[in-house]
């Protein structure tokens, strides 16, 4: 009988623990969260938008106009400046190639599409632009604009996707 008894009681308990809801505290929440996807999610957003933001200052976009006449300013100083160890024909055809890959893989690092390719490109690309700035302008120059820092971000959510079967995007 007191056994019968303990085990009401205890039935009793369970039921209206479970009934109750379950509060977790701020910290727990934080704990329990997955850094490693927020981490991608950053990374992705980050390096996409840095993609999109250079684009639209070639254009003049962040003035709040479209100008032609500031991307082929564009090609004539930044980017040969930038390549001036290549042939001068070659210059207006690499300024546009980098501005479609720049804008292709900045929208598709937003959007998450195939991530293992699209980071792997976009740690190419950055890597031959940083490369191409130490060449013209000195190390310095793309140590100061992080262009390598940028390119090892990508190479690691390159891994990431490799790893994870092609998938970063954040659920």
């Amino acid at each position: 009988m007191i056994r019968e008894t303990m085990t009401s009681e205890t039935t009793m308990q369970s039921a209206q623990t479970m009934s109750q809801p379950t509060t977790t505290s701020f910290a727990e929440r934080i704990h329990a969260m997955n850094w490693e996807r927020i981490g991608v999610l950053y990374a992705r957003l980050a390096l996409g938008t840095a993609f999109l933001s250079a684009v639209c200052g070639r254009f003049g976009l962040w003035h709040g106009s479209l100008d032609l006449n500031r991307f082929a300013r564009f090609l004539h100083n930044d980017v040969a400046e930038t390549l001036a160890f290549m042939p001068k024909a070659t210059i207006p055809f690499f300024g546009c190639a980098a501005t479609v890959c720049e804008t292709s893989l900045g929208i598709l690092l937003i959007l998450g599409l195939w991530p293992r390719w699209v980071a792997l490109a976009s740690a190419t690309l950055l890597a031959i632009f940083g490369a191409s700035m130490a060449i013209s302008l000195g190390l310095k120059e793309p140590m100061d604009y992080s262009v390598f820092s940028a390119s090892s971000a990508a190479v690691l959510l390159a891994l990431y996707a490799f790893r994870h079967g092609g998938e970063t995007k954040s659920r």
